[in-house]
């Protein structure tokens, strides 16, 4: 695309200043750095909200102050049933003419990396960095037809609404696995009483506790022939520079849990990876207790020791008790869940292709 076919995007778009004089509008919202607005979390325990923004569907509001963000910009459009107000400290602006510029094809310029870039190069200010009204008139984007722009979009939304449902089916499969847990291992399941063949014991009977060892000094997102270690943090996998890391030997099919700080079970893992010193690893000696100890653990409330912050040992989780069902039961649910272990990971590696895609199609609209 030749830069001729760039316009101006204050040609476009107008402020607008709209106060909640009346206190009629009670949905209170913030914008967040994903780009999406969010529910305040801000304390308005005796705040004037008549002074508050409102902002009406298909308008924008974003956070002139770019300095807290990092890289990112905090704006979204609003596609909310009726109003909402947000801090006088957003900016709210509109489309003057959807025939001509639509607010969704906008909305998908704000998510390109490029203009986040631009808006951080451009912001300016001493004490904060601000991203003021001026400079986001002076916006530069492709404007092509009204035709073209309803086709982008709906490619885009398309790809939206296929994420938006893979993360329903995920969130399904969790709560069934949850609610096969409770009925097989939680409910009318007395610990006084159990059934033939079950019983009470310890973590360090069944399992081996180990771990974690010194992170690598570098990560990447991709692994290559000289970044290859897989190492998992908080849920999190990155891969490690080979030669850089003091990490113990590789843990395979294991519950990790968070040793420091908040202290709770972080993500379960059936293939080989390399725990960081922040995590200790419990590598059942049946591998049919996998699943069940994920969840008998993450219904533990730890409490570690240390008087700054609490950190769990390896002695003090080896101690922690546990209740020990037989094979056959172990088995019948070890099946189960890894049909939908199975499912879950299938819709997450499709929303991964899904929003790779999605950038192509950002990086699609400079070119």
């Amino acid at each position: 695309m030749n830069r001729s076919d760039y316009k101006r995007l204050g040609n476009y778009i107008r402020e607008v200043d709209v106060r909640n004089r009346d206190l009629a509008v009670t949905n209170l919202l913030g914008v967040s750095i994903s780009k999406e607005f969010i529910p305040s979390i801000a304390n308005t325990i005796g705040t004037d909200m008549s002074s508050y923004k409102v902002v009406r569907p298909n308008q924008f509001a974003y956070g002139p102050v770019t300095s807290r963000n990092g890289d990112k910009v905090s704006i979204a459009l609003f596609h909310g049933d009726g109003c909402a107000i947000i801090s006088q400290a957003y900016t709210v602006f509109e489309v003057q003419d959807g025939e001509t510029l639509m607010p969704e094809y906008l909305m998908m310029w704000f998510r390109r990396p490029e203009f986040d870039r631009y808006a951080r190069f451009h912001s300016h200010g001493s004490a904060r960095e601000i991203f003021d009204w001026d400079e986001m008139c002076e916006v530069m984007l492709p404007v092509p037809s009204i035709e073209r722009q309803r086709a982008m979009v709906a490619e885009y939304e398309t790809l939206s609404r296929r994420i938006d449902l893979n993360r329903s089916m995920i969130a399904q499969l969790e709560a069934t696995a949850q609610t096969l847990y409770r009925k097989m291992f939680v409910d009318d399941i007395d610990p006084e009483h159990l059934p033939v063949g079950w019983r009470m014991g310890t973590l360090g009977e069944v399992a081996e506790i180990r771990a974690g060892g010194d992170k690598p000094k570098e990560f990447t997102v991709e692994p290559s022939e000289r970044s290859n270690i897989p190492v998992v943090a908080n849920g999190v996998e990155n891969n490690g520079i080979v030669g850089y890391t003091l990490l113990p030997t590789i843990v395979d099919s294991s519950v990790t849990i968070s040793a420091r700080g908040t202290i709770g079970v972080s993500i379960v893992r059936t293939y080989p990876y390399y725990p960081i010193v922040r995590l200790i690893s419990v590598i059942p000696n049946n591998k049919l207790l996998l699943y069940n100890l994920w969840y008998q653990l993450s219904d533990k409330q730890f409490q570690g020791d240390g008087s700054v912050q609490n950190q769990l040992t390896i002695p003090f989780v080896e101690r922690e008790d546990v209740l020990i069902p037989d094979d056959k039961i172990l088995k019948n649910f070890d099946t189960r869940m890894t049909i939908l272990h199975n499912s879950t990971e299938m819709y997450t590696k499709e929303i991964t292709i899904l929003t790779k895609l999605q950038s192509l199609l950002l990086a699609k609209m400079g070119q």
